[in-house]
């Protein structure tokens, strides 16, 4: 989930919320999600490859509903606006700000997206199985001289033959489009669970070494682009 918010000094606040995708494990935080339901706030939720399941608003709707959730959507009491697109669409959410958007390699879809403002990119690259053959142009496009690219990188490249066609990526093909795109600084996310901390900071190490610069994702961290 990629947010872009736009505040005064007080309240509302004036959130965009793209989802890559509407697995539970992006969107199971959203019915917790405060300002949608502070009146006065406005939040607009993006998703690209939901029409064929009825839309975004509907899969919201799914997931606040009886039996998995307590109160409906009609509860937010900040305005909440839902917009479908394509993937490959070109948004722009605000005044100066473009987003371009990408299909990713993931069962039941999802998008990947670069946001571009004041000369400066960076690019949101989640869930999605790189080829081990060639990268996707679309990505290329996506992560191409950005500033900062957050992406999948679950497995290690040891891993990924016992987990074809499960939508995820290993740290050396990100390093690889990294390096292919000229990207600025690398961010390593969405980490197999199976992965402990020993293994995660094992991790770190060889992809710092690969690509020297390049983070590992944890809790907490926060990026100013």
């Amino acid at each position: 989930m990629l947010g872009l918010e736009l505040a005064e000094e007080a309240e509302p606040t004036d959130i965009d919320l793209f989802l890559s995708h509407c697995h539970i494990d992006h969107l199971i935080g959203l019915p917790f999600f405060v300002p949608a339901f502070m009146a006065g706030n406005r939040l607009r939720l993006w998703a690209g490859n939901l029409k064929a399941a009825g839309g975004v608003q509907e899969t919201v709707r799914k997931l606040m509903s009886y039996p998995l959730f307590p109160i409906e959507l009609e509860a937010a009491h900040g305005k909440v606006e839902f917009t479908d697109f394509a993937p490959g669409d070109v948004l722009t959410p605000r005044p100066g700000i473009k987003v371009m958007t990408a299909a990713l390699n993931h069962p039941g879809g999802a998008t990947g997206y670069r946001v571009e403002f004041g000369g400066r990119a960076m690019a949101y690259i989640t869930d999605t199985e790189l080829s081990a053959d060639e990268i996707d142009p679309a990505l290329l496009e996506l992560a191409r001289d950005a500033s900062i690219v957050v992406i999948d990188t679950t497995y290690t490249d040891e891993e990924l033959p016992e987990h074809v066609g499960w939508g995820h990526s290993s740290w050396q093909q990100a390093v690889r489009l990294a390096n292919e795109a000229g990207v600025g600084k690398l961010y390593l996310f969405h980490h197999d669970p199976e992965h402990d901390d020993d293994e995660m900071d094992r991790i770190a190490a060889a992809a710092a070494k690969a690509r020297p610069g390049t983070v590992v994702a944890r809790e907490g961290l926060s990026i100013e682009i």
